[in-house]
């Protein structure tokens, strides 16, 4: 894959930059910690992710470096900045890896989850009318929705397109996945705005059933799209992509349960959002569901005040926190968390898997559980 000219392509990484040169590989060993292998697995892929980057149009590269912490709205190497713990890309190198293969392998898949991650996620800001993204102004604030969602289209364009061109037997089919995974996506997203319409109790509620199918599309769909484009690439059987597959939906499951409590419970300075952010948006999530269906006092009142604001600022926001504790809703979804990270561990041990990569899939799978961000 040859880069395009330095001068067409403003956004290749400066020196100091994630993808400024070839980093050499971290070594692997027994009992890596989670941080390690997200550090060797970043270190793998960027720089074939800023020569991704690299062949976009100037000014959506220009976006796309900014939303991926490269750089700030003028192009300068913004070497503060987040990029994201690279928790999708790591999935797909040690998907190849658990198949025996090398994590090398992998890298165009790992890119192109990064890429369709970050499409994603710019779009989702747009329909959500997130103005903060990673403690600093989402794309659509910083450039204009218009400019944000032409960055997010170059961005998938770019994902499938890099796929397609990747030097590896198993292109073809890598690229079949990724679309499964993309289709998925959507679904994911389209039920996700339709429950804004719906009640919160009675009939045509969301239920807790209903919730958990969105999350398994719109969240499970990528996770589990990313390590099994690992073990595609990897050339693993299709029984084992499957089992791969199927453990990362649940633990997308998991992560989706753990998201939707920071996004009610979490700490500010380490999730990048208000507190209380999704109980301001009214945002129908899994503590404030399974409160809802438990039935009793609290649930009852939070119904009522669910029901009847129209405006929710920070008073009402914290009471009605205090009546999904109440309800049961935060034990419930921390309960679904374990349940699907269990469920997930089920299935990675029913696949043929090396020991060492099997070893850290399993300890990022319990780090996702027990983040703060």
């Amino acid at each position: 894959m040859t880069a395009l000219p330095a001068s067409s392509s403003p956004v290749r990484p400066p020196a100091g930059l994630p993808g400024a040169a070839t980093p050499a590989r971290t070594p692997r060993g027994h009992g890596a910690s989670t941080p390690a292998v997200l550090k060797r697995c970043r270190e793998l892929v960027r720089p074939v992710l800023a020569e991704a980057v690299g062949r976009l149009h100037p000014w959506t590269g220009e976006m796309a470096a900014y939303a991926l912490g490269w750089a700030d709205t003028a192009g300068t190497p913004a070497l503060g900045g987040s990029e994201g713990k690279g928790v999708r890309q790591a999935l797909a190198v040690l998907g190849a890896e658990a198949v025996g293969a090398d994590g090398a392998a992998a890298v165009p898949g790992a890119v192109a989850v990064e890429l369709v991650h970050t499409f994603s996620l710019l779009h989702d800001d747009i329909m959500d009318a997130d103005a903060l993204r990673r403690r600093r102004p989402a794309v659509w604030k910083a450039y204009g929705t218009g400019p944000a969602v032409l960055a997010g289209d170059a961005l998938h364009a770019q994902a499938v397109a890099g796929l397609a061109e990747a030097r590896n037997p198993h292109a073809a089919a890598a690229v079949r996945c990724l679309c499964r995974t993309l289709n998925a996506l959507v679904t994911g997203q389209a039920e996700d705005l339709r429950f804004e319409d719906r009640p919160w109790s009675g009939p045509g509620s969301v239920v807790p059933g209903e919730y958990r199918s969105m999350a398994e599309h719109k969240t499970g769909a990528l996770l589990g799209g990313a390590i099994a484009l690992g073990a595609v690439l990897g050339g693993a059987p299709d029984g084992t992509v499957t089992a791969l597959e199927r453990a990362g939906r649940h633990l997308g499951l998991a992560f989706q349960a753990v998201d939707d409590l920071l996004g009610i419970w979490g700490d500010p300075a380490e999730t990048g959002k208000p507190v209380h952010a999704d109980l301001r948006r009214g945002k129908k999530t899994y503590p404030v569901l399974a409160a809802l269906a438990g039935g009793g006092t609290a649930a009852r009142e939070l119904e009522t005040r669910l029901g009847s604001a129209r405006r929710i600022d920070g008073e009402t926001a914290a009471r009605l926190a205090t009546l999904v504790e109440e309800a049961g809703g935060r034990t419930a979804a921390r309960e679904e968390a374990r349940r699907q990270l269990d469920t997930a561990r089920r299935a990675l041990r029913a696949a043929p898997l090396a020991h060492t990569a099997a070893q850290e899939l399993d300890t990022l799978f319990t780090h996702l559980l027990d983040r703060t961000w």
